[in-house]
Order: C-alpha cells, then structure tokens, then sequence
C-alpha cells in the first residue's frame, strides 16, 4: 500500500511536508517507523519473520510489529495500529513503553533509500502466541525466543544466515537490555 508519510529532518524535526512512501523511499526522505517488541514475564522475545513479499530483507527476522507513521497519525497511534493490523493484537497506549528512537539510514540493492527513525517500544505480550493472526503481506511467521537465544543470534549476527538484518546489532542490544531491565 502506498500511504502518505510525513517528512522529518535528518534531525528528526517535522518538515510540515508528506509524501507518498515510494517517493520517501525512492528520494531518501527522512521519516518516522514505530516498532514495537514484544516480550513475556517469562523471558521471551516475540519476533517477526517479514514476509517473502516484502521488497526490503524478505523472510528475514526481526522486531514483532513495526510499520511507517501515516501523515497526521501521532506515533502511539502507528503503534496501536500497526500491532492490530500485523498481529490482529489490540493495545492501548498505556501498555506501550517508549525505549528511544533509533536512526536507521540504509540503501538497499534494490535502489530504495530507507532513512528512518524507529520510534521504539516494548510491550508484555500478555495472550498466547497461538491467539495472534499474522498479516499475510507482512508476516510470515512468528515465534517467541528466549532471552538467551536472542542473545546468541545478536551475537552471530551475520553468521547465522542472516536471521536478522546484520546492520541492526547495536539496537537488537539496546532492545534486550531495557527489556531485560523492565523485568527484573
């Protein structure tokens, strides 16, 4: 689908401009993502796998739901919507707790220019994974995985058949340390 986004700055200020997402990808736009992780008091991570349709790392593993902020939505909201629509899992602003914002400025071989801002969350998956729907265009699949195991990926990440987007490391750490930290 392609939506209209609203531009930020490299410093991640409003421009008061949108646009179409071919375009921002096409032209290199600065723009907004949510990404929320998913984890359990049991110490599981929820990831996501993209789906073999996706233009940019198919089938590749990654954060549970993320997706592009629309013009004129706040960033919670592109969060709520986003986890309705990839996992069929409703939550409300309160469950959403914002761990920073993470610059991920990348150019695919495919000639995308993806200069993006993940405005990241952490949220406590609190139904079964057996209760969430994947949205068929975005996921392929979904699996939960220990603190531990998602450690040791981080670690071999790039050796591991690229299970995540090698790039990502110094996130996927920040990501498990502040869950880590909410949990105990």
């Amino acid at each position: 689908m392609d939506e209209y986004i609203d531009i930020v700055t490299k410093e991640g200020k409003p421009t008061g401009k949108s646009e179409l997402k071919s375009i921002i990808h096409q032209k290199g736009f600065y723009h907004n993502t949510a990404h929320i992780w998913f984890y359990t008091k049991k110490g599981t991570i929820l990831l996501s796998q993209r789906s073999a349709k996706k233009t940019i790392c198919p089938l590749l593993w990654d954060v549970s739901v993320a997706g592009h902020v629309d013009t004129g939505e706040t960033i919670k909201q592109a969060a709520i919507r986003e986890t309705r629509e990839e996992i069929g899992l409703s939550i409300s602003e309160n469950d959403l707790k914002d761990i920073g914002v993470f610059e991920c400025f990348q150019t695919y071989e495919n000639g995308i220019i993806d200069n993006e801002f993940h405005n990241t969350f952490i949220c406590e998956l609190k139904v079964p994974i057996s209760k969430l729907s994947p949205q068929e265009e975005e996921v392929e699949a979904l699996k939960l995985v220990s603190f531990a195991d998602f450690k040791a990926l981080i670690k071999n990440i790039g050796n591991n058949d690229n299970h995540f987007v090698p790039s990502n490391k110094p996130y996927y750490k920040s990501v498990l340390q502040n869950i880590i930290e909410i949990i105990n």
